[in-house]
């Protein structure tokens, strides 16, 4: 089992298919953190509860980044890897996302 960083296959073709509109508001974006055990990467389609992490602060389902429209709830957009199990014991776990441009952002299309 392992997760590998990729842009979800599934998500490419819902993009060409038209079934992911940004510029609308309504629909959330999460962000779920899972545990190395999970197998997650470009295959993976859409969110499970399947080795998710779980503690106290942890919402199931995880945090919301931003809202725009999608074509379902559960669509998986993009997996990231951290390089094995993290923790934090005194404080929030926090991610520095890159600049949202056309060279940093985790979401390029080139």
């Amino acid at each position: 089992m392992a997760i590998t960083q990729a842009m979800c296959t599934s998500f490419k073709q819902e993009l060409l298919e038209g079934k992911h509109d940004f510029r609308t508001s309504g629909h959330t974006f999460n962000i779920a953190l899972f545990t190395s055990s999970a197998t997650l990467g470009a295959s993976t389609t859409d969110y499970s509860t399947t080795n998710e992490v779980s503690g106290t602060g942890y919402t199931a389902g995880g945090q919301a980044l931003t809202t725009a429209g999608g074509s379902s709830t559960t669509d998986a957009v993009i997996v990231l890897a951290f390089g094995g199990d993290k923790t934090s014991t005194a404080g929030d776990f926090t991610i520095q996302f890159p600049t949202a441009d056309a060279s940093n952002a985790i979401i390029r299309i080139a």
